[in-house]
């Protein structure tokens, strides 16, 4: 008997290489799949990362799309990423960044600026100790990812924030309660336990506090093994109201003069609110977890569930929760918005589940460190990548003519080809070495491209929304040259290359209406002075956020210039980063409107002079003159000419992040059920990813996208499983 052929492969098209599209090919090509997809990458321009590319430009600068750090609490990233190392089997003896812990560092502090009333502005740095194990370890049950496991983590943080101010003040240890602690106890008796300390006056000093607020840990604990008993909610919500109103007159007077206080004291309202909020709105038997608040705002629902004023205002709500995720309607600082929901989600986790530190910084620019070695594992594993492909239309088949699954399906796929490589060449190859790194450069490699020294002449941006020159149309058709297409495009995109799914879909045209985007800007400074030398009284390395719009947030990133290859004689003693919203127009700009991207980089540029004018001495007081202003002197130029004043800041990197799929995308209150999930099965051979999309975690960062990706993956193969997809917590 003839054996029989094996199943040709399912072919994939993945439109778009940054972080989603990139894990979905990751993970639709392991091994265990056996060759049964064979992917193909398809990218504008000339290089992976979407809008966490970067580039090396002269001297090797690393010049990035804006301030990219990962969050400890990014499972998922981690894991991939650590896979994907451990594959690509690099040298530790011979090559730089051989492994993902020489390419990643911890990074535990964190920095918040905060406005007095006389019009200056006042630093606080938190430094965040470090937490067992190491981002993408396997979980254990310390991990938390639910709602009542959080609020263990929040209640034990209160009892250690209580105990901390009670050692501030001085009161003895011995000062007890004299009721037995509750940890051995059932829930019964820590209720009864809670109640006896409101009896008998306890939560009348810092200790009883304190014990009040474990006993509710405790008790949220058992509710994670075991739902909260009918009216027990409301039973515990009396109790919380106690011990709000004893910590209240105990703290608050307390950081009346203590600044420090004031700040602790901020976060212990925060908290307070957060667990009031959470036991109001039955959110931990609620099937729907956080999303049941998403159509708050989350200051608005803070407000709600008895925040004061002060915690509403403060530095460290304004800082991780809006300004760290660009939370600004329309990039208009007058109009923080942010979903309950969402907020709750972020917030929680960054405080209560990352590993080893709060922030890890990269040795090397993000392209360099996460999208060569996925790019040269990928490519190992049979992966085709089209550069200079640009997608035109995603276009389906008309109405009438339904796949053999009775769905609707993609028909074809138009291409813009910007450019080809020269006659008889081997396929692009998109990297360069830079002291032994694989990076991708800030420039194609015009000598690789036909035509490519004209191309230079002419200013051509293969990236830009706006730049519409090709050198052919490619219609990619389905059963020939795609069977499965995964849509990795940003969400600014959708309406233009998916104009006929907008159109004919009305989930698709609230997802569009719905969702907004934000333009962000950022630059950065190389600087002859360290930062000391600057003036910064702090420690170096640090991540401050909270500080003036439109570049709220800086970074000491000094630690990549042993990456870059200054000459000696030139190179600079320090490195910042800049980032923040940009104020944006509410409608995306047309095609035709081909001076858009000129003028915001432009608008841009004067907004950074202006800054650095008029902010910069209050992060560095040495950095401007006796009489005011910058000293743009500090500023080192990559080459020869060294203009004076303002003109100086010419020589350094700076973007206006304009294109349609670059702009940052916003989890603006009620939006979360107007996003489409890659699970979705309307479509017979099409899936989405992103970090736009309805993948339980609708923030823009580059753990929702890996979330996505492999949500996408799962829905083409059913790996991976859903529930080794850490913190997918949507119903």
């Amino acid at each position: 008997m003839r054996a029989a052929r094996p199943a040709p492969p399912i072919r994939v098209a993945i439109v778009g290489g940054g972080c989603a599209g990139i894990t979905a090919a990751f993970e639709l090509t392991r091994p265990e799949h056996q060759g049964r997809f064979a992917v193909t990458v398809y990218q504008q321009g000339w290089r992976l990362g979407g809008k966490g590319a970067s580039g090396r430009g002269e001297h090797g600068r690393i010049e990035e799309h804006g301030l990219h750090v990962w969050m400890g609490f990014y499972e998922n990233a981690f894991r991939l990423l650590r896979e994907g190392y451990a594959e690509l089997g690099r040298d530790p003896e011979a090559d730089p960044l051989a492994g993902w812990r020489d390419a990643f560092f911890p990074s535990p502090r964190i920095g918040l600026t905060e406005e007095r009333e006389d019009g200056g502005w006042d630093d606080w740095t938190a430094l965040f100790p470090p937490m067992p194990g190491l981002p993408g370890d396997p979980l254990t049950l310390e991990n938390p990812f639910s709602v009542s496991s959080y609020l263990v983590h929040a209640a034990r943080l209160l009892a250690t924030v209580i105990e901390s101010a009670r050692r501030r003040q001085g009161t003895s240890a011995g000062e007890g309660s004299g009721v037995p602690r509750p940890s051995a106890l059932a829930p019964e008796a820590i209720l009864e336990n809670l109640a006896r300390l409101v009896r008998y006056g306890h939560l009348a000093t810092l200790v009883g506090l304190a014990e009040a607020v474990r006993g509710l840990g405790v008790l949220f604990g058992a509710w994670s093994r075991r739902p909260p008993g009918r009216g027990t909610e409301a039973t515990v919500l009396r109790t919380l109201e106690n011990v709000t109103r004893s910590a209240t007159r105990l703290l608050s007077e307390l950081a009346r003069g203590d600044g420090e206080l004031r700040r602790v004291w901020g976060i212990v309202d925060l908290l307070l609110a957060v667990i009031r909020g959470v036991l109001r709105f039955g959110l931990i038997t609620d099937p729907r977890g956080f999303d049941a608040v998403d159509d708050y705002e989350f200051r608005d629902w803070l407000a709600l569930n008895g925040a004061s004023r002060a915690t509403l205002e403060s530095a460290f709500l304004r800082g991780v929760c809006y300004d760290q995720m660009f939370a600004y309607e329309d990039g208009d600082p007058e109009r923080p918005r942010t979903s309950a929901g969402q907020a709750l989600r972020t917030l929680l986790r960054l405080l209560f589940t990352y590993r080893g530190a709060l922030f890890w910084k990269m040795r090397a620019g993000m392209g360099d460190v996460v999208f060569a070695p996925f790019y040269e594992v990928l490519l190992r594993r049979g992966v085709r990548f089209e550069f200079f492909h640009r997608l035109e239309a995603l276009r389906l088949a008309p109405e009438g003519q339904p796949s053999p699954g009775e769905r609707p399906w993609v028909e074809s796929l138009e291409m813009a080809v910007q450019a080809t490589v020269r006659s008889g060449k081997p396929p692009y190859k998109p990297l360069v070495d830079v002291g032994g790194l694989p990076c991708w450069p800030a420039r194609p490699d015009y000598g690789q491209l036909a035509d490519g020294q004209r191309l230079k002449a002419e200013g051509w941006d293969p990236e830009s929304f706006w730049d519409r020159r090709e050198v052919e149309r490619k219609t990619l058709r389905v059963g020939k040259d795609f069977d499965f297409v995964v849509l990795a495009v940003g969400l600014g995109a959708i309406p233009t290359v998916a104009g006929g799914l907008v159109a004919r879909d009305r989930r698709w045209r609230r997802l569009v209406d719905n969702v907004k985007t934000v333009e962000t800007g950022a630059f950065q400074l190389w600087l002859q002075k360290n930062v000391a030398a600057l003036g910064w009284p702090g420690a170096e390395g640090i991540t401050l956020t909270g500080f003036v719009k439109p570049f709220d947030t800086w970074a000491d990133m000094t630690h990549l210039l042993r990456e870059e290859c200054w000459p000696p004689e030139r190179a600079p003693r320090s490195l910042a980063y800049f980032c923040g919203s940009l104020k944006s127009p509410p409608e995306l700009p047309g095609r035709d409107d081909l001076g858009y991207p000129a003028a915001r980089r432009k608008a841009a540029r004067q907004e950074a002079v202006g800054f650095l004018d008029h902010y910069a001495g209050h992060l560095w007081p040495r950095a401007v003159r006796p009489g005011g202003g910058f000293r743009w002197e500090l500023l080192v130029p990559p080459g020869a000419e060294r203009p004076a004043g303002p003109e100086r800041f010419d020589t350094q990197y700076w973007t206006a992040n304009v294109n349609p799929s670059d702009r940052y995308t916003l989890s603006l209150p009620g939006t979360a059920k107007d996003r489409i999930s890659p699970l979705d099965n309307t479509y017979d051979n099409l899936t989405v990813a992103g970090d736009w999309t309805a993948c339980g975690f609708v923030v823009g960062c580059v753990e929702a996208a890996v979330i996505s990706g492999r949500l996408a993956a799962h829905a083409l193969s059913g790996r991976p499983r859903l529930e080794d997809v850490v913190g997918f917590d949507h119903p």
